[in-house]
């Protein structure tokens, strides 16, 4: 599968890794079920003090962590440094709710008869997770914090242009006490994926990705009779009513679109205005997206960084071109980008008509579509003619009114003059072409587990 350490704003391969091998991945099964055996008996204190020693090391290692976020993928250092800290938070969060949100649940039964009846939550066992590029670390901890918490194991296949970070997070886990064998990174293959999935002792798979990859994934989970997750991309509605204020939904647009180089699911990608703004908000909104500066990511100066890779990159240049064979205007905006490093000039899409497939995609990169809505009602409708359905946000000067839309759009999340948030305390997750289930919170902390009834009938019977 070819994992290396590729930096994006040079181009240089720094480093290569091989393949694990398939013995190795048996090994790393067999390890993780044996470790799960005892973990499942560990109590959530000595858990807790783990994920809390694993988010102190984070913080104190935070310049370094950073670094190789930066060198990978080429995110911005402050963008790298936030997802260090929003990791140690994710942790933390479960070092102080897991043990209430997992505590057993008296069910309030309608005849005596029935005894005393509680549900249980039950670690399954050794679990897959399959992460993507974008957030290295962040990915992992959204996943691994709850589920070592509710006591089980995992496995990681992470993306193959960032092995140094999956390895960090591996290494970071060890020196915070994790017992070998309750996390282990994996340089797998595809065909490894299926070998890992049709192992009896491994109980599910978590997947942030790709459509295509979420579909493979659950295919091989389903025909193995295993539980799947799936976080796959977005297209999230950017909705503008015309009391918005203007500034600060086009200050709030243009970072909702461009943070992490626009390589997030939860980005702003389809801004739709009422027509009464839509030529202020398009004249401000381009203005902003001019003002980003374009650069060596671990520039303190820098407000663009690259994408993730000069194919990446070469492949959100051809969705634009094809976009303009559909009848789309493509409006470059800002000074040019950096010849250097795979970068993206920013660019406007307007006149994405209802014919044009583009206005299904998903662009993973700095390329914004800028839909004119008739009303308070159409924008509505254009914001749930999607095939995703994972954020959104409604800006407003009436925030009750904007709940009363925020309501009406269909998707996982939906934000009031703000853009799709991310924060360990909240779930994430979508629904359609989006993918299913949730992580973070209680909602995540119970995807892999057996919710278990416990019922004690202690009466007299005559059968």
């Amino acid at each position: 599968m070819s994992y290396s350490t590729t930096n994006p704003f040079t181009g240089e391969v720094v480093k290569t890794f091989p393949d694990a091998t398939d013995d190795e991945v048996r090994a790393a099964i067999a390890k993780a079920h044996e470790t799960f055996l005892a973990w499942k008996q560990t109590g959530f204190g000595q858990r807790a003090a783990i994920l809390q020693k694993a988010a102190d090391l984070l913080r104190a290692e935070s310049e370094a962590l950073s670094a190789i976020l930066t060198l990978e993928m080429g995110k911005l250092t402050a963008e790298a440094k936030a997802e260090v800290e929003l990791s140690a938070q994710i942790l933390e969060y479960y070092v102080r709710n897991a043990e209430a949100l997992l505590a057993p649940e008296e069910l309030p039964v309608l005849d005596p008869a029935e005894g005393r009846a509680k549900v249980v939550h039950e670690p399954l066992g050794v679990l897959l997770a399959v992460e993507p590029w974008n957030f290295p670390y962040y990915q992992i901890a959204r996943i691994l914090a709850p589920q070592l918490s509710a006591g089980n194991t995992m496995l990681l296949k992470h993306a193959s242009n960032v092995p140094q970070s999956a390895a960090a997070f591996e290494d970071l886990m060890k020196r915070a006490g994790l017992p070998d064998g309750a996390f282990k990174n994996l340089y797998a293959t595809r065909s490894q994926i299926e070998l890992i999935l049709n192992d009896p002792r491994v109980q599910g798979v978590a997947l942030t990705g790709s459509e295509g990859a979420g579909a493979s994934v659950a295919s091989i989970a389903g025909k193995a009779l295993k539980k799947s997750t799936l976080e796959l991309g977005g297209n999230d509605a950017f909705v503008v009513l015309k009391d918005a204020d203007m500034k600060k939904t086009v200050d709030w647009a243009v970072f909702g679109r461009h943070w992490n180089g626009g390589q997030v699911c939860v980005s702003s990608k389809r801004m739709i205005i009422v027509d009464e703004v839509y030529d202020a908000f398009l004249e401000s909104y381009t203005k902003g997206v001019a003002a980003l500066k374009a650069g060596d990511p671990s520039d303190p100066e820098t407000t663009l960084a690259p994408l993730s890779s000069q194919q990446a990159a070469d492949d959100i240049k051809a969705m634009i071109r094809k976009a303009v064979e559909h009848g789309a205007t493509a409006t470059e905006v800002g000074p040019a980008v950096p010849n250097r490093g795979a970068f993206v000039q920013p660019t406007i899409l307007t006149n994405v008509g209802e014919d044009n497939p583009a206005r299904y995609w998903e662009f993973f990169g700095p390329v914004s579509m800028l839909f004119r809505a008739k009303d308070e009602d159409d924008a509505v409708r254009i914001a749930n003619d999607t095939p995703f359905g994972l954020g959104g946000s409604v800006f407003t000067a009436d925030a009750k009114h904007g709940e009363e839309v925020a309501h009406r759009i269909s998707t996982g999340m939906i934000f009031v003059n703000h853009p799709t948030m991310v924060k360990a305390d909240l779930p994430f997750g979508g629904i359609r072409r989006s993918g299913y289930g949730r992580e973070l919170i209680g909602l995540g902390l119970k995807e892999f587990v057996n919710h278990k009834l416990v019922d004690v009938v202690d009466i007299d019977a005559e059968f």
